[in-house]
């Protein structure tokens, strides 16, 4: 996808309700107060060899850097939120608010932004060392940056 691509998804999701139970695609999920889609990914990395996998990993963040930039111009600096306070709730079984439970597992920090009553989320990361890297957008309402 390209940049424009993702923001053309990104503006779609923003404009689009919000469901009233979780629903997964291939793309992504969504739920009461959130949607959660998958912008870039990678092929998985199992045989990947040292330095191919590297250079993915550099793409994601080149990816993740780019949508950032063209987003910080709409609506300015993004905040940054560590996840690693909602990962270590979730390890202990303790409730994380949505999106932020799907998120912390699949990312450790997110860039964030509010525009127009929305909460909106960059993120780049993989589930595991040989699993493939992703940037991820979320949109949500409300206080989704409590962890």
């Amino acid at each position: 996808m390209t940049t424009g691509e993702q923001l053309t998804v990104i503006d779609a999701l923003r404009r689009r309700p919000f469901p009233v139970r979780r629903e997964r695609s291939a793309a992504g999920e969504s739920g009461p107060g959130f949607h959660v889609v998958r912008l870039w990914e990678s092929a998985p990395l199992w045989e990947a060899d040292p330095a191919e996998a590297g250079e993915i990993r550099e793409d994601c963040a080149a990816e993740l850097a780019a949508l950032t930039e063209v987003l910080s111009l709409r609506w300015g600096a993004p905040g940054v939120l560590d996840l690693a306070p909602a990962l270590e709730r979730t390890v202990m079984g303790l409730p994380v608010a949505p999106p932020l439970d799907l998120l912390c597992g699949l990312v450790p920090r997110l860039h964030t932004w509010r525009a127009d009553g929305r909460w909106l989320a960059l993120g780049a990361g993989q589930c595991g060392p040989e699993q493939p890297c992703q940037v991820l957008a979320a949109i949500a309402g409300g206080g989704a940056t409590a962890a």
